[in-house]
């Protein structure tokens, strides 16, 4: 099924799952909060997604002081669907060689499939579990049958986290109870599954960039999926495109804040769950309600993380130095990850309300997720562990980049007022929690 099954495995395949000897098995990155693209996950360190060419060259030719914010770039695969032994449909990754696979079409900003900070890359669990999701065959003919079934994939995902996921709006449809992924991946999944297998007779192989995966140093990531800028659309956005997104940046905190909430998992300690939104509840909120939800996802279900106020404000700070650096760069549709863990070290000092997770001293009754790593000592001052990422450049720019045809002057103004936004909205939360 596929032409490439003789290639070996890549340069980063060594932690991940093989489909026999040959390629490496991808599955779903279970800790996708947002995007449209589903993100794939290679190994234990490296996450994909379905290349556009103008996002390769831009993480190519990044400034050397942006790189501390941004993945690291670690090249690209020829991914390709191949069936199982049980009939399903899996996607497996091999060493790119060059003229072979396709890239997404460099088409303008208009119909492409819109990505985010989870652009379809593929994740495979850490067990090793085979990834199954689609009904067998591909979309090789036009009955119509074959098109319901291609917009209705069969997933049947063997990922596993040991942790439940709750999505706390009804927008993902699906279950929102004792699952094991966050249920916003899911459905990005299908859908990216649904657009390759449609295309699958015209295109056999596809071309993924190839990602640091930015929550592998983390237990139990809690993430924060923030769309910044005043301006969503690239400059090669059609009249109607552009329109569209102006009017969800004029209905959103984007034109207040210049930044929005497009997704977040938070993990809950009272619970053992990591609570979810998405892009939908993100769209809906006030100024007031953009700063509850930051509240939330900085809130473990028993307190408020304090500790991470000072480490998140200096990453912040930070990037906003740079990027205020970065004369003629824009940004447009980009998002910002903010990570911290979940995992915090002085959670033996609360007392759960889950019977199994009976927190009565440090250390001593917490469950294995939670334990080695890290001061559990009530006094600890080693500073809780955080990341803040920019991520999704599909349609980012600067001077002679690419040839575009348009050139703006100074730092991209958007983006800097809603990291200023952020920072001045997490100094007030900082005083009023002291």
């Amino acid at each position: 099924m596929c032409v490439c099954q003789t290639m070996e495995v890549g340069k980063y395949g060594k932690n991940a799952t093989r489909s026999g000897d040959r390629g490496v098995l991808l599955e779903p990155f279970i800790h996708q909060v947002g995007g449209h693209s589903s993100m794939m996950r290679y190994d234990d360190h490296t996450v994909c997604k379905p290349l556009i060419t103008r996002e390769q060259r831009f993480y190519e030719s990044l400034p050397p002081e942006m790189k501390e914010f941004t993945p690291e770039y670690k090249g690209v695969v020829s991914v390709c669907f191949e069936g199982d032994s049980d009939g399903y449909i899996n996607l497996v990754a091999y060493p790119y060689v060059e003229n072979e696979a396709l890239e997404q079409d460099d088409t303008p900003e208009r119909d492409q499939p819109r990505r985010k900070h989870s652009r379809r890359s593929l994740h495979r669990s850490s067990s090793g579990t085979e990834h199954k999701e689609e009904k067998p065959g591909l979309a090789s003919d036009s009955t119509e049958s074959s098109i319901q079934e291609t917009k209705s994939p069969r997933v049947d995902l063997h990922i596993h986290s040991d942790v439940p996921f709750q999505m706390l709006d009804g927008n993902s449809g699906l279950s929102s109870e004792k699952i094991s992924y966050n249920p916003w991946s899911l459905r990005c999944h299908k859908q990216q599954l649904s657009r390759m297998r449609s295309e699958s007779k015209d295109r056999k192989l596809y071309k993924f960039l190839l990602l640091e995966n930015v929550v592998h140093h983390f237990k139990l990531p809690c993430v924060l999926d923030l769309k910044m800028g005043t301006r969503q659309h690239g400059d090669d956005a059609s009249e109607e495109k552009a329109a569209r997104q102006m009017k969800k940046c004029e209905q959103s905190t984007s034109a207040t804040l210049g930044v929005r909430v497009c997704g977040m998992q938070v993990y809950q300690l009272d619970t053992g769950h990591y609570l979810c939104r998405n892009k939908y509840y993100g769209r809906g909120l006030s100024i007031e309600g953009f700063r509850n939800a930051l509240y939330q996802y900085l809130h473990n279900g028993i307190e408020l993380r304090k500790d991470l106020f000072e480490p998140v404000l200096a990453k912040l700070r930070s990037l906003k130095a740079v990027l205020e650096r970065q004369a003629s760069y824009r940004f447009y549709s980009s998002s910002l990850l903010i990570i911290y863990d979940g995992k915090d070290s002085r959670a033996g000092m609360f007392v759960e309300r889950r019977p199994e997770m009976r927190l009565k001293r440090v250390d001593s009754s917490l469950p294995e997720s939670l334990q080695d790593g890290g001061s559990t000592e009530p006094g600890s001052s080693a500073q809780p562990k955080v990341d803040v990422r920019m991520i999704d450049f599909a349609h980012s720019t600067f001077k002679g980049f690419r040839d575009d045809p348009t050139v703006h002057d100074g730092p991209d103004v958007g983006y800097v007022f809603g990291l200023e936004s952020l920072i001045n909205i997490m100094e007030q939360m900082r005083e009023e929690n002291q």
